[in-house]
Formats: C-alpha cells, sequence, structure tokens
C-alpha cells in the first residue's frame, strides 16, 4: 500500500464513520420524537429503553443507510479533493485514472464485506431487541395494525408432508390451544384419511399434540370407516413456536435460518414466500450496491465543477434516490406479482452498474 492509498483511505474512512455517526444522531432524535407517546406509556426508564430498543434500532439504521452513508462520504470527500485541484495534479504527475480508483475500489470491498456479515448474523440480533419491542409497545397499541381484515387472522393450513395438509384455527400462543383443527391425506388427489377435532393443545411433557372429542375418518374402495375419541395424541412435524404471524420475521432470522426457514414452508406449500426470497439475495446485493455506489461517487466528484461540493452532493442525492426508487419498485412488482426475487433483489445494482460504465467512459481522465 502506497502514500496515495493510505491517503485516500484514511479520507474515506474517517468520512464515512463521521457521517454515519451524524446520521444516527439526527435517527435517533427523529425516531425518538415521533415515539414520544409509547415511550410514556410503557413505563420504562431513559435506560431500559436503551437497552430494550435502541440497541436494536441503531444497528438496523445503520444496516437500512449504509450504502447511503458510503456514497455520500465517498462524494464528499472526493469533491473536495476535486476542488483543491488534487485530482487534477495526481493525474498531471502520470498516475492513471484507474490508479486513483484502486483504493476506492479497496475501501468499497472492505465496507462490502463489513455490511454483508452484518445482514447475515448481527444485523438479525439486533432486530430480535428492536422487532419485539415494536410488537409490544408500539404494534399493539396502534389501532391501524390491529384491525383484523380477515376471518381468521391466528388461523394456519400447513402442508407437513407430501400428501398430508393440516389446518389449525384461533390458535393462542400463551396456552398453545387451537379451538379447531382438521387433517386430511390424499392419495390419487384424493381424501383417504381424515381427522377433525374441536380443540387441539400443545403437551409440553410428552413433546406432541392432544385432540379433544376427535373424530376419525378412513376412506378406501370398501367405504367408509368412522372412529370417535374423547382425547387422541398424535404427533406433527408442527411446533407451538412456528405457528406465529410475526411482522418482523424475516428481519429476526439470520441468514442460515432464512434459507432454512424458506425451504421448510415450501415443503408446506406455504404461499406468499417472495418478500422472504427477496430479503435472502438482498442481504448480499446490497453490499454489492456499497461497491458499485463507491465507484459511482468517485467517478461523479472526481470532475472539478464550478458548482464545487453542492452540486456534486445534488447529483449524488438524485442518483441515490433513484437507485432507492428502483429498489423499491423492483420489489413491490416481486411480492405483489410474478417477478423473480432474484431478479427483484439485482435489478438495481444491473442497472446502475450500466450507469456507472456510462459515466466511467465520460470522465475525463
Amino acid at each position: 500500500m502506497r502514500k496515495l492509498d493510505r491517503y485516500i483511505l484514511k479520507k474515506f474512512f474517517v468520512t464515512f464513520f463521521f457521517c454515519m455517526f451524524l446520521f444516527t444522531v439526527i435517527a435517533v432524535a427523529v425516531d425518538s420524537s415521533e415515539k414520544t407517546d409509547n415511550f410514556v406509556k410503557s413505563g420504562l426508564t431513559t435506560i431500559q429503553l436503551i437497552r430494550q430498543y435502541y440497541i436494536g434500532f441503531v444497528p438496523w439504521i445503520w444496516s437500512l443507510l449504509f450504502p447511503l452513508f458510503v456514497f455520500i462520504s465517498v462524494i464528499f470527500f472526493t469533491s473536495r479533493m476535486a476542488i483543491h485541484s488534487e485530482i487534477i495534479a495526481m493525474l498531471a504527475s502520470g498516475i492513471t485514472y484507474n490508479r486513483i480508483l484502486r483504493p476506492y475500489f479497496v475501501g468499497g470491498i472492505v465496507l462490502a464485506v463489513v455490511l454483508w456479515y452484518g445482514n447475515r448474523y448481527f444485523i438479525p440480533k439486533a432486530n430480535v431487541i428492536r422487532g419485539n419491542f415494536q410488537t409490544k409497545y408500539v404494534d399493539n397499541n396502534d389501532p391501524s395494525r390491529n384491525m383484523n381484515f380477515t376471518n381468521c387472522f391466528n388461523c394456519f393450513y400447513l402442508r407437513t408432508d407430501s400428501n398430508t395438509f393440516v389446518g389449525i384455527k384461533e390458535f393462542d400462543t400463551a396456552t398453545k390451544m387451537a379451538r379447531g383443527f382438521f387433517l386430511d391425506r390424499v392419495k390419487d388427489d384424493k381424501v383417504v384419511y381424515n381427522l377433525r377435532s374441536s380443540v387441539i393443545r400443545w403437551d409440553t411433557a410428552t413433546k406432541d399434540w392432544r385432540l379433544f372429542g376427535a373424530v376419525e375418518r378412513k376412506v378406501d374402495s370398501m367405504g367408509e370407516v368412522m372412529n370417535y375419541y374423547d382425547t387422541l395424541s398424535i404427533r406433527l412435524s408442527v411446533k407451538p413456536a412456528e405457528l406465529r404471524k410475526d411482522d418482523y420475521l424475516k428481519d429476526k432470522l439470520t441468514t442460515p435460518e432464512l434459507v432454512s426457514f424458506i425451504k421448510q414452508e415450501e415443503q408446506r406449500g406455504t404461499e406468499g414466500l417472495n418478500t422472504l426470497k427477496v430479503e435472502r439475495y438482498r442481504r448480499t446485493a446490497t453490499p454489492a450496491s456499497v461497491l458499485l455506489l463507491t465507484l459511482i461517487g468517485a467517478i461523479v466528484a472526481s470532475r472539478k465543477t464550478r458548482g464545487g461540493s453542492g452540486l456534486h452532493l445534488a447529483i449524488g442525492i438524485v442518483m441515490a434516490s433513484f437507485f432507492i426508487l428502483s429498489d423499491r419498485f423492483s420489489t413491490v412488482f416481486s411480492t405483489k406479482a410474478d417477478l423473480s426475487p432474484i431478479v427483484a433483489a439485482w435489478l438495481p445494482n444491473l442497472v446502475f452498474t450500466l450507469v456507472a460504465f456510462w459515466l466511467y467512459r465520460k470522465t475525463p481522465k
């Protein structure tokens, strides 16, 4: 590593961490002002709020705005270098433009790896803290989120294996009891076995499910056989912890846990998994965007202009806004339409790779 690399990398990292600290203070101030009523109703002290919420909120806001931090910091310090004619001096001394971009590339890779590892393991653990607080003290006090637009909110329809389907109605996570249950087994597109019960409860001692008032029907070529049981124990590949509807579930799972959860839900025939799949692929696509935005920021801000840093920052903010909008649009098309999740996660990067190449070709070298 030569003096040029150390000089640029030092400016890169110092500006980045200052930018991240500044935006974090602003984000915490805005968030605390919005949730003041919830904080008061919770009855928690300041220390408890920090431990039970902001320890999870700060890493989450870092991961959310990390590419933006990198982009703005690169544009800011590179623009200052261009204004002071440092870029021109480097080129005049015989240093090639590609050589100047090398430390940007190295710094972008370092920060991309940090974000990639954080998205896979560290950020989900922080989201557990934030999500639990949001569910307990914020969402429960929000009437718009508690409105039930379906006939049964805590109802589940699952496929436990290739030919077995299970339905559970009005499951209570506290008592681990449901007010309705059925199990169907299908063979050659025909129901050959049906089990129904008015009440089902998880038995913590035997680690299986206990049915009350169960009716069992077996159907074959000879006819139908019906049996009635006051109580009946059955073993299902469904545990009480899996019977939950958590709005923050995709954020709480580490990447290995998320991949395993998606595979399990696919085997059960669960619909609407595109949101989880987009989150899985985005955890790799977002770190890649860090490197991409680093190079775009360096290319945009390395040209000396009359507008100075203000013009460069304005251009950068406009480009960042288009990047975020394209990311949101692709996500909506994936979750609400038929766009492939991997395409939705990587499409903004592919588009802005072309933009970066075009800017690179047009930049004076």
